[in-house]
C-alpha cells in the first residue's frame, strides 16, 4: 500500500490524508492511484459513516506536480499526450467516489489549495478552512486549463462569471473570500482546525446515514433533472429513508422528547 495517502478510521470517521508534504501534496501518479483506491475502500466500508480529506505538512494540496510536468517535456508528443490523458483519467476515480458515496465527505483545509486542490475541496460535500488557508485556480500560470472535475464543481458552487475570473486570472485569495464564494462552509483559527473538523465529522458520523445518502443523491441530481423527474426522485428517496431504523428512532425520540440515537441503518 502506498504511503502517499494515509487512512485512519476512528468512531465512524475515516480521515484520509494526502501525504507528500515535501511537495505540498502535489499530484504524483502514485498519489492519484492511491487516492482512488483509498476512497474506493472507504466508500464500501460499512464502518465508515463520514470521510475527512486533509493534507499533511501544513498544506491541503498544491495541484499538479510542475516538476513532473517539466520532465515530460522531453518525451515525444504522442507519448506525452498519452501520459497526460492517462493521469487525468486516473484522477477521475476519486472524484467519482466522493460524489457517489452515500456518506458525507468533508475537506479540512490549511495552507495551499491550488489547481486540482481547489477542485478537490469543491467536490467534497462540506469544507472547513483554517484562517491561514489560501486558494487559487493556478492552471493559467503554467498555460493549462482546469481538470479533474474542477470546472464542474467550482462553476456550480459560485456561478460561471466568478469561476471564469478565477480561471483566467489565477489570483490567490484567502479563506474569508473562499467562504464568501461558497467554497468553504466554515473558517476557523488554524490552531482549532483539527478539533473543529472532528466536531463536525463526529456529528455527521452519529447522524442518520441513509438519510444523508439520499439527500446527497437528490442534490447531486437536481441540476440535471426536470422538475417532474426530481419530484419523483424525492418521493422515492423519502420513502427509502422512512423505511430505516433511523427514521423510526428519530420520530420516536421526537415524541419522547429526547435526543435520537442513530445507528446508520
Amino acid at each position: 500500500m502506498s504511503d502517499t495517502v494515509l487512512c485512519e478510521l476512528k468512531e465512524g470517521v475515516a480521515t484520509v490524508t494526502l501525504n507528500r508534504p515535501e511537495a505540498r501534496n502535489a499530484l504524483s501518479m502514485e498519489l492519484r492511484v492511491a487516492l482512488g483506491e483509498t476512497l474506493g475502500r472507504v466508500e464500501l466500508d460499512p464502518a465508515v459513516r463520514c470521510v475527512v480529506i486533509r493534507g499533511s505538512g501544513g498544506h491541503f494540496m498544491a495541484g499538479g506536480d510542475v516538476k513532473l510536468m517539466h520532465q515530460r517535456l522531453e518525451m515525444d508528443k504522442a507519448e506525452r499526450y498519452r501520459q497526460i490523458l492517462e493521469g487525468i483519467h486516473i484522477l477521475h476515480l476519486p472524484i467519482f467516489a466522493i460524489r457517489r458515496m452515500g456518506k458525507p465527505v468533508i475537506a479540512s483545509v490549511e495552507g495551499a489549495a491550488a489547481g486540482f486542490g481547489l477542485g478537490l475541496l469543491a467536490a467534497c460535500d462540506l469544507a472547513v478552512a483554517a484562517d491561514d488557508a489560501f486558494f487559487t485556480l493556478a492552471y493559467c500560470h503554467i498555460g493549462a486549463s482546469p481538470d479533474g472535475g474542477t470546472s464542474y464543481f467550482v462553476a456550480r458552487t459560485m456561478g460561471m462569471k466568478m469561476a471564469l475570473e478565477l480561471a483566467f486570472l489565477g489570483d490567490r485569495f484567502d479563506a474569508a473570500r473562499a467562504k464568501e464564494l461558497g467554497l468553504v462552509n466554515r473558517v476557523v483559527p488554524k490552531a482549532d482546525l483539527q478539533a473543529e473538523t472532528w466536531k463536525l465529522a463526529s456529528r455527521l458520523a452519529q447522524g442518520p446515514t441513509r438519510a444523508y445518502a439520499n439527500a446527497k443523491a437528490l442534490f447531486n441530481a437536481s441540476l440535471n433533472q426536470t422538475m417532474e423527474t426530481q419530484l419523483q426522485m424525492e418521493a422515492e428517496r423519502m420513502a427509502d429513508s422512512m423505511m430505516t431504523d433511523d427514521h423510526a428512532e428519530g420520530v420516536t425520540a421526537f415524541v419522547e422528547k429526547r435526543k435520537p440515537n442513530f445507528k446508520g441503518r
